[in-house]
């Protein structure tokens, strides 16, 4: 079984098919999705588990290669794709999951277009539709060989992912963060600074797609930590820090990880309310050329927080302060 760094050459020589659905993964994510399912996964050492499945490109290319795993037995193990399966305010999803790229009218769910798509898979495809707070099961404790976790994009969600998913690591289960190069997102930069002694990075992050294994045994008390967001504003920049020494840029060079991981403490700051720190730290950044093109609506966001400026005062109103507290102590 290759380690993931092994998967990492063949990247570029992987072909899928032209008609994939939507998805907002790139290219060179889907072809790991792919590889992963044909070379690494199994399903017999826990449960194959995708979190924002989305309009089903992701879900697609992991399906394909795991029906082209020898190692995979389609009869019994399953691949679970959560998420809404619909537009609307909340769920972060696009009408270009719908099969016409629209949502037809009066129709907010994109369910039935997913089931086509995935129509090849489907007998090893589990779909769980809605909220992940009704469709997950808090009693779940079977291990979770696989982890794909592109539906954190609020701190709510990732409470339900920290309490319900990630508890059931254990060593050789694979985690990908597809939105690891969301600065707005810092509970998956700091969670995964507190899981570094435990675990083993791919390589540099697949796009935006940060991969990794477990080595070692999780300490309950870490995933508690992780659940109950018990750490200080210094111990979550501290935890981010140690992931900064980690990693760079993407395999392609294009994101540079290490400003990205900047703002993200500016944004632990400012969900803190500490807004003039946050953007100490955000404000350096705007010279960032990838930051700048990518990120603008982050930077006003910060800033808009801003304390507004004392307004100034014209120098004859403080002399006439000054004048009347002269006659008052009898000075004139």
């Amino acid at each position: 079984m290759p380690t993931l760094g092994q998967l990492y050459p063949q990247l570029d020589s992987v072909q899928l098919p032209e008609n994939l659905p939507y998805t907002q993964c790139s290219a060179f994510e889907l072809r790991f999705l792919y590889l992963l399912g044909k070379h690494r996964l199994t399903g017999a050492q826990g449960d194959l588990i995708e979190l924002g499945s989305g309009g089903g490109g992701s879900t697609y290319a992991a399906a394909l290669g795991l029906s082209e795993n020898p190692e995979f037995d389609r009869s019994s193990a399953k691949l679970h794709a959560y998420d809404f399966f619909r537009v609307g305010k909340g769920t972060f999803a696009t009408e270009k999951f719908f099969a016409g790229g629209k949502a037809p009218d009066g129709q907010s769910s994109f369910l039935e277009d997913f089931q086509e798509v995935l129509g090849p898979f489907l007998d090893f495809v589990e779909i769980h539709a809605g909220d992940i707070w009704e469709t997950s099961d808090p009693q779940e404790k079977r291990p979770i060989e696989f982890l794909h976790v592109d539906i954190a994009k609020t701190a709510r969600v990732w409470t339900c992912v920290a309490e319900r998913f990630l508890p059931r690591l254990r060593p050789g289960s694979v985690l990908l963060h597809q939105d690891f190069a969301g600065p707005r997102l810092p509970w998956l930069h700091y969670s995964t600074g507190a899981l570094l002694p435990y675990i083993e990075l791919a390589g540099p992050p697949i796009r935006s797609t940060l991969a990794f294994e477990v080595t070692e045994r999780i300490p309950d008390e870490v995933f508690r930590a992780i659940a109950e967001d018990d750490f200080s504003i210094e111990k979550k920049i501290d935890l981010i820090s140690a992931v900064q020494e980690r990693v760079d840029r993407d395999h392609t060079g294009g994101i540079p990880f290490r400003s990205v991981l900047e703002l993200a403490k500016a944004f632990v700051l400012h969900y803190e309310g500490d807004h003039r720190r946050a953007w100490k730290i955000a404000e350096p950044l705007t010279d960032d050329a990838y930051l700048a093109r990518t990120r603008a609506d982050h930077f006003r966001q910060i800033k808009a927080e801003l304390p507004a400026p004392a307004p100034a005062v014209r120098r004859s109103t403080v002399r006439r302060r000054l004048g009347r507290l002269a006659r008052k102590v009898g000075l004139r």
